[in-house]
């Protein structure tokens, strides 16, 4: 009777996931394919820093994880496209890109800061232990943030901001930086460029929350 139960668990999950699949819209699917991109990348990563390590560097392993980032990267803008054109918005693509986005960027810089990709300088085979710690903490500090406005305006309004924007750019160069091993300008300036700007940034969407906060008649909480 186990392997019945199972059976018919398995079978009623599979029709279920089925089910997903097909009230996804095409943009959902780019967005989920991106999503699953994520950990195949940092596995080909990872392995090709520890063949860095054992002093046998598997090049195909590189070639192949920097592929699934740009691919990754470019299915983007191409989800974004189809939501727009084809009128595919939904609130379930509401959800999932920000996720992809977010997660494709934290996997790339906390696996660059693990895993050392030169097998000539380590200077420029990895981060700094600060980067990903700077860049976690923005995240987590704007996700609190989210959550307090959340509970005492009953909703959020999250302002895009040029300064985030260009801290996600540098992100992704800074990555590109190792993955590439660029040597004609140090690792370290490119990632206190990122730096910088992801610090700002994180400035901004603090003070934008307390404005949102004191508008909506809770000045006096922001003030203790």
């Amino acid at each position: 009777m186990p392997d019945a139960n199972q059976a018919l668990a398995f079978h009623r999950n599979a029709l279920q996931f089925s089910a997903l699949i097909r009230v996804m819209t095409t943009a959902n699917k780019i967005t989920v394919v991106r999503i699953l991109m994520i950990p195949v990348f940092v596995t080909m990563a990872i392995y090709y820093g520890e063949s860095i390590h054992h002093g046998t560097p598997l090049e195909w392993l590189r070639y192949t994880a920097i592929a699934i980032f740009v691919i990754a990267a470019v299915s983007d803008g191409l989800d974004g496209y189809v939501a727009r054109h084809y009128n595919q918005r939904s609130s379930l693509g509401v959800i999932l890109d920000p996720l992809a986005d977010k997660g494709l960027l934290l996997s790339g810089i906390i696996t660059l800061s693990i895993s050392n990709w030169s097998d000539i300088d380590p200077d420029y085979g990895r981060f700094p232990a600060w980067f990903p710690v700077l860049v976690i903490s923005r995240d987590a500090v704007i996700l609190v943030g989210a959550i307090v406005l959340y509970l005492l305006n009953g909703k959020v309004q999250v302002k895009p901001n040029w300064t985030g924007k260009v801290a996600t750019v540098l992100q992704m160069i800074a990555i590109g930086w190792v993955m590439l091993q660029l040597h004609f300008l140090p690792l370290l300036y490119v990632v206190i460029a990122a730096g910088v700007f992801t610090f700002i940034s994180g400035i901004v969407y603090v003070t934008d929350g307390v404005r949102q906060l004191q508008a909506e008649g809770h000045a006096n909480a922001t003030k203790q």
